[in-house]
């Protein structure tokens, strides 16, 4: 994945509708969900839907397949990945990461 892309698909999820769509399709694994289940599970016109379903396939963070008469969209979980991949190459100059919690007395 190169900088370009990974410009792309966090700009996708940089909108409360698209990161709620993306995090559905994830969940529903590799069957996929039906935007009219979307829709109604998100409280969204199926224009403002479509709209943002665009945006997630144009950042390869979806696909859609044609089953009849429906479209089913699913998760690019080889996209996510090489999101997260990227992201974290060379994390902690290559030592095994350990994150703890950092207790703040004076934080509010």
């Amino acid at each position: 994945m190169n900088e370009a892309d990974v410009v792309r698909a966090l700009g996708a999820l940089a909108q409360e509708t698209r990161l709620r769509i993306f995090r559905m399709l994830v969940v529903a694994g590799p069957k996929g969900v039906l935007p009219g289940q979307m829709a109604e599970a998100l409280g969204s016109s199926p224009t403002a839907l479509s709209f943002h379903l665009k945006e997630l396939v144009h950042a390869g963070l979806a696909s859609s397949e044609r089953d009849g008469r429906h479209l089913i969209y699913r998760a690019s979980f080889a996209q996510m990945n090489g999101l997260l991949g990227f992201l974290t190459a060379h994390c902690c100059e290559g030592q095994p990461c350990e994150v703890n919690a950092v207790v703040c007395n004076d934080c509010a």
